[in-house]
């Protein structure tokens, strides 16, 4: 049976490598490099000065290991451990944590891998070594790569590492920065508890023992409110004492480490907060308030917010938050922080956000045992319930709260009226009532003698909590000017990953679905909210906004994308609903002219749409223009003017004359449609209710300023980009549902529970035999994909069968349950899936599989009727994914490079529509390409085209015929049922009936059911009685006639059952044809387009198809129209952000409470390039990255690993089939003739090309992040050239680069040097390798660009996205000395390494037609760089260009034998010719660098067209448009 993988250190590590910008902090203490390093720079310090470096030195002498040495390295000094901490990693001042750039060198050189925990040992390894340890995991989880994956050689070793980190400051006192470095390893440490080396020490921190540290009024009161805790707490006290006894030790619990850690952290933390933040005196006075002084550590800062940080992190998710929970409110960690200075001091901004966000989580709406979510209902009932008992208990015990005692709680649970009751108590009272009788803090708490901490314990604990979904749907969805430039929550692009975010994580596990959906929703906002502020920052500049003599603004300038608003007014403010204060709706119009734009963009705001989204801005610049030192330290609002944003949705948009524009609700009917009149554009626009709601409030009690009368700008977005305000709305939607998830999927969805509890084999409902129609092409076949089973062919009536032709069925049996290899993290199932190998080897048999073979009825007698057939030869692999697929329950497909992902999930459909044809499937992907070639194929298997249906805008690029538009499909079955018609009535004609039964799908029915089947009946019971007559059927069949036009004769008389069976077919053609006339009936009677596309959407389409990004966007609408679906596949789902993969689950309502969806199918390889996130602080510090398929693979959800490749030469496949299990090859690759013949011109099929500086330079970056290296683009394309001149196909050799400088520099390179020749022109793409992920080619050339440090590249699955590109050559261009050392690239590089690093060509090879093997690496030239390589292409252009004139003149030689022309005209030509070829190749001699064309033409054709470059650079006009490389 197919093997079935979890997780474990094979199969996933978090390896998605952040790209930082590197600030050089001049620290006490560093040793800095020789030269001078820029700090404005991004990752300014360049190879050669590491290689200078000290830390280099002592690292090549100590522990680096690169491929040229072999001597013997110094043996392990731990002084030099502790004199690198001391000297380079220990920061004596300021306010980073550490010296970035040294630890980066420190990592950059293995220091961990090779040095550090090798020689580790738990008992005598000294504080110094442990704490670079701890540096070196930091750097790597800020970079990003997997950081424990080196310590899986020795887990026990590594166990006794945490146990020495956990206890490392018992006896000793760390300096600020160590106690932030320390804390930011304990972060890194709970975030990856899938990890089990880290889980099964750090969780521990977080069990029951910890409550021994609560007070004791804290402990009653938990144990009060959750009962069944009682013996649990028993048993662990006593198991704890016994175990205490068995080491003869004296048991006091309160020493172990579980019991006093985070209690220790949590004081060091407030110890921190009230007297290091402000180092001269306490934070607050005595009586509360801010001192006022200035001075303020911004080092204590920062621990302050990793801790804060760190205790969102243990709240956030279920199995820290159970236990923790309490003991964070033991210490009222919230209410101190809010009455800390620090929390309102310009500086504490980022630290009040944080502590905000802990508040949330501390008050989560979870019942944190059970881990159920609470509703609304039973939050409020909570509330007054705990309110109404502390009412009795004043009334009881204190006179002087009478008044709050016999209060309505509506009047007194707000926090102003609260603290307004209590301020009637002493100082002594109060602390007698918090500490005493509530006991709500302990009363040896140095805080409990303050008021205003008390006032704030009691006041937090009772008042009313403003639910989450009344927050939710307060909230704007529309970003405003305030969060859009808040660092803290919208960080600009050169965050480096050293501080903390005000942000949610997403990370394995959410508290309940509301939270999941939540920090979706806020990271989803924030994500779109930096995409416009980067939208609005590149738009508003090119107005070129002034204040005028009428002291108002005015524009000279204009911007495609803005445009200046001539009048703005608010038409309507309806009422608000019931239960609500924000408006129902607010409704503006808009006026702008387009009078200053050219065609093209006038078009593109006439193009404007009912739901566009756009944004009004408030431009007000200063009057004076700010000098360069002021623009410098101004925000970018300050210089833009920027006052206010707000954004709207269109509703409607008319032209000058009131004419409506764009409309699609049919109330302007296509022949009424008139072009668009004058310059002004009118738009009826709706604003955001809830924003309003605010601004309004503001202005009535702040006084604030009229927003709405201030905007004059109006922008708009690119149309794909603005997407973001339906996704918005349907994650909003959804938090205001219940119970959304289907009940099988919910715990694994949040994360807990059995990992394979949602496997097919633990669902009910299973399918008992599954019909496999085409799955199998023979017999043989069938038995290799169930190698482990004794497989037993049978008829229907169990006898054996010897027929043995597919189709088959097959029973299941129910022991194929066990069989599966289940996931290794999950003990229990291992040791039972054991036990049932172990029986089956015992009993020396295996286990029958009985297989029924059937032979399929008479399709028709028509070819049409023939069932299309599959010609894959499925593995076994691939037939385990298939049957896992149909069966129900969650399936999860690993597809690497080149296995078929594709076709395994076409036949999954397939396969699936025929064994449950009455479900219906919805087909989802990441792409319009990827879902088109999906549908193409879908279309190749027997699925009728009318069950099939596209939705979105990539319909138009399937490479069909039929078109599977919802326009397209309702025009097919139109069409079809008038062909269907015309078929009735020549069967009414045949039967010499009146042809008026067929004039409607309705009379057609009837004439089935009274003429049509009622003759069948007659003939089959005359059938019954007169088997015995071969020419029975042929005499008395009554539709003879109507299949008399078939290309064969359907009856010939000569056997009766052979007849019988033509005969059911035909009838079964006849079936078929009033089956279809009864679907196209609901056409019939509905009239409207619409009505009949939605019609053909929810009822009649079995297999509906569409992107992640349309599901999202249309979600309301599928929800109105009532939309149903059993099944979900997913394709590319590791490509999908998370959000985006869960909204296609819930496209449907509920049935009687209860998910519709039935089975649940992701396809997708988590080894791959993740989903795109643009802002690298989402990216890299909430993790937003993550795709849901990759957090299940997280999670040890089992899964299904395709292991044979059929794209790749084995060879190349062995470049990156380390990174998966058992990934094979294919026989195709093993056997194919392409595969074992060599690249012509080539000595290898793939080979490292080390590209040293060229002219002095090796990397460069003319702006951040924008990465290019003249070097590799001048010698890639000199290769891509050099391949041409031999032959290969332009459109078989694609270039790849990592970068997008990159990209844009090999592209003009080759504008420069082959666009400009027909003969080259420009390859297949030119891209980056994160946009051809998903494609392929035949020969790929890879330039790696960086020189200075290895990058994003060091993300593994970005390495494998661009090995696996190549199926014949890959060809890769980098440094060696860099990208050698990388030990996360280690396995490939070692084996690209084990070749030449220098080109080796075959310059004896002029043709790509070659006969030699591709082991023979022929009589190889190595290139010894760039220049030589331009000079080979130059000599091969002389060769070219010496051929073809002599060609020529070859040609007008023969030419003049056969007609003499005028006197001296072929002379001339011939002089002619020879000029301009003469004046190409001085110009190609020149040096212009291998400017050279290329041979594409058939020998003797005449005129090459050479038309090179202007002056400027510019390609003559000639060239086809399509050649001229794109601007991405």
């Amino acid at each position: 049976m197919t093997k079935v993988y979890g997780t474990g250190a094979y199969d996933f590590k978090r390896h998605h490598v952040a790209e930082y910008p590197v600030e050089v902090q001049t620290q006490l203490g560093d040793k800095p490099v020789e030269s001078k390093l820029g700090s404005t720079q991004l990752n300014s310090i360049t190879l050669s000065e590491i290689q200078r470096d000290r830390l280099t030195k002592i690292a090549a002498a100590h522990w680096l290991k690169t491929g040229t040495e072999s001597k013997e390295k110094n043996e392990f000094d731990p002084e030099l451990v502790k004199q690198i901490y001391e000297t380079e990693l220990k920061v004596k001042g300021g306010t980073k944590p550490v010296p970035l750039q040294r630890v980066m060198i420190l990592e950059v050189s293995q220091y961990l891998e090779n040095y550090l925990w090798p020689n580790f040992d738990p008992e005598t390894a000294t504080f110094e070594h442990v704490m670079s340890m701890t540096l070196m995991i930091n750097e790597k989880f800020r970079e990003n790569v997997a950081a424990w994956f080196c310590f899986y050689d020795r887990k026990d070793v590594f166990k006794g590492f945490l146990e020495r980190v956990l206890r490392l400051k018992e006896g000793r006192e760390l300096s600020i920065a160590e106690k932030t470095n320390y804390l930011v390893f304990m972060i890194n440490a709970f975030q990856s508890l899938e990890d089990e080396i880290v889980s099964e020490t750090v969780l521990k921190l977080g069990s029951l023992q910890s409550w021994y540290s609560l007070s004791y009024g804290r402990f009653q009161m938990e144990l009060c409110l959750n009962t069944d805790l009682i013996k649990k707490w028993k048993r662990m006290i006593k198991r704890e004492a016994k175990e205490a006894m068995k080491r003869g030790e004296l048991f006091d619990l309160s020493t172990s480490l579980e019991v006093k850690f985070l209690r220790n952290l949590i004081e060091e933390f407030l110890d921190v907060l009230d007297f290091q933040v402000f180092p001269q005196k306490s934070s607050v006075s005595e009586d509360g308030l801010d001192s006022g002084f200035e001075e303020v550590d911004d080092a204590a800062v920062l621990y302050c917010e990793r801790f804060m940080e760190f205790l969102i992190d243990l709240l956030s998710q279920l199995p820290t938050r159970r236990y923790l929970r309490p003991l964070v409110a033991d210490v009222a960690v919230v209410a101190k922080c809010h009455l800390s200075a620090l929390y309102r001091h310009e500086k504490g901004k980022l630290f009040a956000q944080l502590v905000d966000l802990l508040q949330f989580y501390e008050r989560f709406e979870i019942n944190d045992h059970v881990g159920t979510q609470l509703t609304d209902d039973e939050v409020l009932q909570s509330h007054y319930d705990r309110f109404q008992a502390f009412q009795l208990l004043v009334f009881k015990k204190i006179p002087k709260l009478r008044e709050l005692a016999l209060s309505n709680i509506g009047a007194i649970h707000k926090r102003a009226d609260l603290s307004k009751k209590l301020s009637v108590l002493s100082p002594e009272e109060l602390k007698d009532l918090v500490c005493c009788k509530l006991k709500l803090v302990s009363d040896n708490d140095p805080w409990s003698k303050r008021v205003d901490f008390l006032i704030e314990v009691m006041v937090s604990f009772f008042e009313k909590q403003q639910s989450q979904k009344e927050a939710i749907n307060a909230l704007p969805l529309y970003p405003n000017e305030q969060i859009m430039w808040d660092e803290s929550v919208v960080p600009s692009i050169n965050y480096s990953g050293e501080g903390c975010l005000a942000l949610p994580k997403l990370n394995l596990q959410f508290l309940t679905l509301h939270d999941y959906l939540l920090r979706n929703f806020n990271l989803f906002r924030l994500e779109s909210t930096y995409e416009i502020r980067e939208d609005i920052q590149e738009a508003v500049p090119h107005l070129l906004a002034y204040i005028n003599n009428e002291a108002e603004t005015a524009f000279r300038g204009w911007s495609r994308m803005a445009v200046p608003i001539k009048e703005f007014k608010i038409t309507e403010v309806k009422q608000p609903n019931i239960g609500e204060v924000k408006p129902s709706s607010v409704t503006a119009e808009v006026t702008f002219s387009i009078s200053s734009y050219k065609a093209q963009i006038r078009s593109e705001w006439n193009a404007l749409k009912e739901h566009d989204v756009l944004f009004l801005l408030s431009i007000r610049p200063l009057f004076e223009p700010l000098s360069a030192e002021e623009a410098g330290k101004a925000t970018v609002p300050q210089r833009l003017g920027l006052q206010y944003v707000r954004g709207c949705e269109i509703i409607e948009i008319r032209d000058e004359e009131g004419t409506l524009m764009n409309d699609f609700t049919g109330r302007i009917k296509r022949d009424e449609w008139k072009p668009p009149k004058g310059e002004l554009r009118t738009v009826t626009v709706a604003l955001d209710t809830a924003q309003y709601h605010m601004d309004v409030t503001d202005i009535a009690e702040k006084g604030a300023e009229d927003v709405y009368r201030t905007f004059n700008v109006l922008m708009r977005r690119k149309p794909k980009e603005n997407n973001f305000k339906a996704i918005l709305e349907s994650i909003r939607d959804l938090m205001n549902e219940y119970c959304i998830v289907p009940d099988w999927l919910h715990n694994i969805f949040l994360g807990y529970g059995n990992p394979s509890a949602a496997q097919w084999t633990n669902m009910p409902d299973l399918l008992e035999t599954v019909d496999f129609k085409d799955t199998f092409l023979d017999a043989d076949h069938l038995k290799e994909s169930f190698p482990d089973y004794q497989v037993c062919f049978v008829n229907a009536d169990s006898t054996e069968n010897l027929n043995l032709r597919p189709p088959f069925r097959i029973r299941l049996p129910r022991t194929l349950k066990g069989n599966t290899h289940a996931l290794p993290g999950n003990k229990k199932l291992t040791i039972d899936s054991m036990n049932d190998v172990d029986m089956e080897d015992a009993g020396g048999e295996k286990e029958k599989l009985i297989v029924e073979a059937y032979i399929p009825p008479d399709p028709g007698p028509y070819p049409q009727d023939q069932p299309k057939q599959n010609s894959v030869r499925f593995t076994p692999t691939q037939i385990g994914a298939i049957l896992s697929g149909i069966q129900p329950g969650l399936t999860m497909v690993v597809g690497p490079p080149g296995t078929g992902k594709t076709d395994t999930a076409v036949q999954i459909l397939n396969v699936l529509y025929h064994n449950c044809p009455s479900q219906r499937t919805l087909i989802i992907t990441h792409s319009n390409q990827a879902l088109n070639d999906l549908f193409e194929k879908i279309m190749q298997r027997d699925v009728p085209a009318r069950y099939l249906l596209r939705l979105g805008q990539g319909e138009q690029e399937l490479a069909t015929d039929l078109d599977f538009s919802r326009q397209g499909r309702v025009n097919a079955m139109l069409v079809r049922r008038l062909e269907l018609l015309n078929e009735v009535e020549r069967l009414a004609r045949s039967l010499q009936l009146p042809e008026d039964v067929g004039y409607t799908c309705e009379t057609a029915g009837y004439f089935w059911l009274l003429h049509v089947y009622s003759r069948w009946e007659q003939f089959l019971a005359a059938c019954e009685d007169n088997k015995d007559k071969p020419t029975f059927v042929k005499d008395r069949f009554p539709f003879k006639e109507f299949f008399s036009n078939t290309p064969q004769p359907v009856l010939t008389g000569q056997s009766f059952e052979k007849d019988m069976r033509a005969a059911m077919g035909c009838f079964r053609h006849l079936k078929t044809m009033f089956q279809e006339l009864e679907e196209c009936r609901a056409f019939e009677l509905l009239k409207l387009t619409a009505d009949r596309a939605n019609y053909l959407m929810t009822k009649q389409a079995k297999i509906v198809a569409m992107t992640c990004t349309h599901a999202a966007l249309k979600r309301k609408d599928f929800l109105q129209l009532g939309f149903k679906y059993d099944n979900l596949l997913m394709e590319e789902s590791a490509q999908i952000l998370e959000i985006e993969t869960f909204i296609p689950m819930l496209l449907q309502r509920q049935e009687d409470g209860y998910a519709r969806l039935k089975r649940c199918i992701l396809i997708g390889d988590h080894h791959q390039l993740p989903p795109v996130v643009k802002n690298m602080a989402f990216q890299k510090y909430s993790h937003m990255d993550q795709s849901l398929f990759t957090r299940f693979v997280r999670l040890g959800i089992p899964y299904i690993e395709l292991n044979a490749q059929g794209r790749a030469r084995p060879s190349i496949a062995k470049l990156y089939n380390w990174r998966y299990r058992d990934l094979g090859d294919l026989p195709y690759v093993k056997e194919g003739a392409i595969f074992h013949k060599a690249n012509a011109g080539f000595s290898y099929e793939y080979q490292l090309v080390d590209v040293p500086d060229y002219h002095g330079r090796g990397e460069t970056a003319p702006s951040p992040w924008f990465y290019q290296n003249e070097g590799e683009a001048e010698y890639v394309v000199s290769v891509y050239i050099y391949m041409r001149l031999l032959g290969y196909p332009a459109n078989k050799i694609s270039i790849l680069t990592t970068y997008n400088g990159q990209k844009l520099l090999i592209r003009d390179v080759i504008n420069r040097r082959c666009v400009p020749y027909d003969f080259i022109g420009p390859p297949s793409k030119v891209t980056t390798v994160d946009k051809f992920q998903g494609q392929q080619n035949d020969f790929i050339l890879l330039s790696l660009v960086r020189t200075h440090f290895v990058g994003h590249l060091r993300d593994v699955r970005r390495l494998v996205v661009a090995m696996s590109r190549a199926r014949l050559g890959l060809y890769v261009f980098c440094r060696r000395s860099l990208f050698e050392q990388c030990y996360e690239l280690q396995p490939t590089f070692q084996l690209l390494l084990q070749r030449p690093d220098h080109l080796a060509l075959n310059l004896n090879e002029i043709s790509s037609y070659i006969e030699r093997p591709v082991e023979d690496i022929g009589q190889p030239y190595l290139v010894s760089g760039v220049e030589e390589m331009g000079h080979i292409v130059i000599d091969k252009m002389n060769q070219l260009y010496q051929a073809r004139l002599m060609n020529y003149q070859f040609e007008q030689y023969h030419s003049s034998n056969m007609s003499a022309p005028a006197n001296g005209a072929v002379d001339d030509t011939l002089h002619e010719s020879k000029s301009e070829e003469a004046q190409e190749m001085d110009g190609i001699e020149s040096g212009q660098n291998g400017d050279l064309p290329l041979q594409s033409q058939r020998n003797g054709e005449r005129d090459a067209k050479i038309s090179p470059n202007d002056e400027n650079g510019v390609p003559s006009e000639s060239t086809n448009e399509e050649t001229q490389m794109e601007e991405v």
